[in-house]
């Protein structure tokens, strides 16, 4: 009996140590997952319609492992999809007509252009073969070819074909063999909505040239018999009509001062007005980048850049340019108070959005300026209309709120003849759509309830019908699902379109009738289908291919619910296991973070974009995403403005509680060994967590973190922190700011930290991680510390930075430090050719 008890003791302990067990680091199947990897396995996952103009028809492309690229062509009226050409014809006739060999599922990405009857479709298509380039080629690029011309030798190049197929025709037609135009002057003309003129800048003014002189740039740019108009001769520097030096260096500037770029602004229907909003930022101070890894010396990059709480503000004009007059006036603005304006615009069609000419025009058609003006602090949003011909404003709305209004992607729209507005605003604590009349009137609101309100989509103004995306109407179902709906506008009649336990994404056609839904979660695969205003399915489109993708070991991520830190608010969240995952092992946590509030970096959808959560799973963790108090805009106003005033902690809290309760539901993850890591706002988080609760995270990897908020952009942090306005006695307003910054905690730090940032990054400055890695040296921390050359916000080295996570992560959660200098799991998908 003593025998049997020591036995069974032995093999409890054994038991028990085996559950202990960490993994070991395995890159090899981190590797097996890289984006150029996944490329090859996972194709189209959406249907992303071209909407044609005649009926409720389009066109589309989808990939799959076993076919290749299809093109199809549905016609929702007759309930038809049939393909827009037969694969394997297509491959017959380009190798015959180009003496290239084709196959059926293997054709070139096609940029398709329909003909105006949309009975045929054009395209271009380069065969190998090389020809003598023509004589007008040589003509404009004379000066290139002196040289090879003494010598004898033609220039060649390779020869184009531009095709014409009609659709259910029998072969292709030969239109010409001229390799199609290039189009330099698309980067600044601004043409009228009636071709009738041509709007540009150059030198920082405001030039014009008649359709005649503007075809001749479109043939020659450099056509010196082309007429230029300057209509003004104010502009400067940073007090510009148009161009962009946003990104370029102080030699590029300098290079570019004379040549002609865009001029964005807003054209009245008939083309007789041109509006702009003219920009003084003069006062505001400069920053600085410099390149260090250009070819020859290192060039400085100068731009103006407003940091939170400083006292000065952009200043904004609103200027209406008469084309018959050639003359300007200004819409007098109330100049004493700090505020953005937003002109509101006519919403393009999804049928009209690849025409070539496709201008931005004002809202009204009936001579007035619709536009916003929102206060340095956000806090009030008031919709104007101005009197094009006569200068009046007339303020038709004002919200006012205690917190910012959000407005992100939120436009007014304009209907009944310009007799009605729909207005989306969360002034009873949740996104809705408000109907006012033209004179500012309240006459309803339309939608109600607590859920979110978040697109506008289309209207039919004969059924007073209003087609809307929202989240959390299905209470059964994860509140940040998207779906179409559509409701009367009297508030009546409610209705789901494209209902289902999925997260979806809309297209929706220009007569309202039809459209295209997206469908899938994390955990399934994304399909597509066909729907007509009732939500009755038309036809199904496509199910994604995603075959190679399992074959590889793939496995689905697990979507989870849990709750807050006060224990009532619910949480969404993501946990992405190992593919190779062992229940008995212990597997260190890691949190991919984004605070907020804007977003939360939480996919609701499938997505082959694994590199921050599936992928870095692999190498022997359990990676979470999940939401947070004061994240995402899809809630209600309370779940989105929950961290202002708080902006560097208010999420911690919920990060922490999330991942204590999931550790107490699942034995194998190890709550001794949390890890954290994020990008820009999540540079930012990951770090505070680091130094806000030092005794449960203990390792992070943070970058391009904005440490600082002093010495970042003032849009995001006096919006969702706060900036405060204070009136002196002489009726002066002054701007108070105060944000923690994550250097007042660094002697907190206890865990392991990596900081990076990109040294041309003129987002989030440099400066906010050098600051943070000066206060760690202050606090006499060790810490790591990479530096990406001529790297944006956006890194540009990627890989080698998914690697460097992996490594810092595998040393100090795995206790495995990677010591072979090379980055073998890069280099050895390198074809090495010299």
């Amino acid at each position: 009996m003593k025998k049997y008890t020591i036995i069974c003791a032995l093999m409890l302990s054994f038991i028990s140590l085996t559950a202990q067990e960490t993994p070991t680091p395995n890159y090899d199947l981190a590797s097996r997952f890289s984006p150029n990897k996944i490329a090859k396995m996972v194709h189209s996952t959406s249907v992303r319609p071209n909407w044609l103009q005649k009926g409720n028809r389009f066109w589309y492309q989808y990939k799959t492992a076993s076919e290749g690229s299809k093109y199809y062509l549905v016609d929702a009226d007759r309930r038809t999809k049939t393909p827009l050409f037969d694969n394997v014809k297509m491959a017959k006739w380009l190798s015959e007509i180009t003496k290239d060999p084709y196959e059926a599922k293997h054709l070139p990405r096609f940029n398709f252009e329909f003909t105006k009857d949309e009975n045929a479709i054009r395209f271009y298509i380069t065969s190998n073969e090389e020809v003598e380039v023509t004589e007008d080629e040589k003509e404009g690029d004379a000066k290139k070819d002196d040289k090879k011309k003494k010598k004898g030798k033609p220039k060649m190049e390779k020869k184009v074909y531009h095709l014409e197929y009609r659709l259910g025709a029998n072969g292709l037609t030969i239109l010409d063999t001229k390799k199609k135009e290039k189009q330099p002057w698309k980067s600044w003309a601004n043409i009228a909505p009636d071709s009738s003129i041509v709007l540009y800048s150059k030198n920082h003014n405001v030039y014009w040239m008649d359709k005649a002189n503007f075809l001749k740039a479109v043939k020659d740019e450099k056509d010196s018999t082309i007429v230029e108009n300057q209509w003004t001769k104010d502009g400067e520097m940073n007090y510009s009509y148009g161009g962009r030096s946003f990104g370029k260096t102080d030699k590029d500037k300098l290079k570019d001062k004379d040549k002609r770029q865009g001029l964005y602004g807003h054209w009245s229907h008939d083309s007789k007005q041109f509006v702009f909003t003219r920009t003084d930022a003069r006062h505001i101070e400069d920053l600085w980048v410099i390149h260090s890894t250009k070819k020859g010396r290192p060039q400085l990059e100068t731009y103006k850049y407003h940091m939170a709480g400083e006292q000065d503000f952009y200043k904004y004009e609103m200027l209406v340019f008469d084309i018959p007059s050639k003359s300007k006036k200004e819409i007098e603005l109330d100049s004493t108070i700090q505020q953005s304006i937003n002109i509101y615009s006519y919403p393009r069609k999804n049928n009209a959005r690849s025409d070539e000419h496709n201008p931005t025009k004002l809202l009204s058609k009936n001579g007035k300026i619709y536009f916003s003006t929102t206060s340095r602090d956000r806090k009030r949003l008031d919709i104007h209309v101005a009197d094009i011909a006569t200068g009046e404003i007339k303020t038709l709305i004002e919200e006012h709120s205690n917190t910012y209004i959000e407005q992100r992607g939120k436009s007014i729209v304009l209907f009944n003849n310009e007799q009605e507005i729909l207005f989306w605003s969360e002034r009873d604590g949740w996104g809705h759509f408000y109907l006012y009349d033209t004179s500012g009137n309240l006459k309803k609101q339309v939608t109600n309830g607590p859920f979110h309100v978040d697109g506008f989509e289309g209207i039919n103004e004969k059924e007073r019908t209003v087609y809307f995306t929202a989240n959390g109407i299905a209470k059964d179902q994860d509140p940040y699902y998207s779906h179409l709906y559509k409701i009367n506008l009297n508030g009546s009649d409610l209705k789901s379109l494209n209902p289902g336990n999925y997260n979806t994404s809309i297209s929706l056609s220009d007569s309202n009738q039809y459209f295209v839904s997206n469908f899938s979660r994390v955990n399934t695969v994304p399909k597509s289908e066909l729907r007509d205003s009732n939500g009755k399915l038309v036809m199904k489109l496509e199910e994604a291919d995603l075959s190679q993708l399992f074959a590889a070991g793939y496995k689905f991520p697990e979507p989870f619910k849990a709750k807050a830190a006060d224990g009532i608010t619910d949480i969404y969240g993501v946990m992405y296991k190992p593919y190779d995952f062992d229940s008995i092992k212990k597997y260190p946590l890691i949190e991919y973070v984004y605070p907020g509030p804007q977003t939360e970096a939480v996919n609701k959808s499938f997505s082959q974009y694994m590199d921050r959560t599936d992928r870095l799973a692999q190498v022997g963790f359990i990676v979470i995403t999940l939401g947070n108090r004061g994240g995402h805009p899809a809630r209600s106003k309370w779940y989105h403005t929950y961290g202002y005033g708080n902006l560097r902690d208010y999420g911690l809290a919920d990060k922490k509680y999330v991942a204590e309760q999931l550790a107490d539901k699942y034995d194998f993850i190890n709550l001794d060994k949390v890890g954290i890591f994020g990008h820009s706002g999540g540079g930012f988080m990951s770090t505070a967590a680091m130094l806000v609760y030092p005794d449960f995270f203990k390792v992070a990897v943070s970058s391009a973190g904005n440490h600082d908020n002093s010495v970042y952009n003032s849009w995001w942090s006096e919006t969702h922190h706060g900036i405060k306005e204070e009136k002196d006695a002489k009726g002066k307003i002054s701007y108070k700011y105060m944000i923690d910054k994550n250097q007042s905690l660094a002697k907190n730090l206890k865990g392991k930290i990596m900081l990076a940032t990109g040294d041309v990054d003129n987002n989030v400055h440099p400066a906010g991680t050098i600051r943070m890695v000066n206060a760690f040296l202050k606090a006499n921390k060790r810490f790591d510390f990479m530096l990406f050359p001529g790297s944006r916000h956006g890194f540009n080295d990627r890989e080698y930075w998914f690697w460097r996570k992996a490594d810092y992560f595998s040393k100090h959660l795995l206790g495995k430090e990677v010591e072979h200098v090379d980055l073998i799991e890069m280099n050895r998908d390198i074809p090495q050719k010299r």
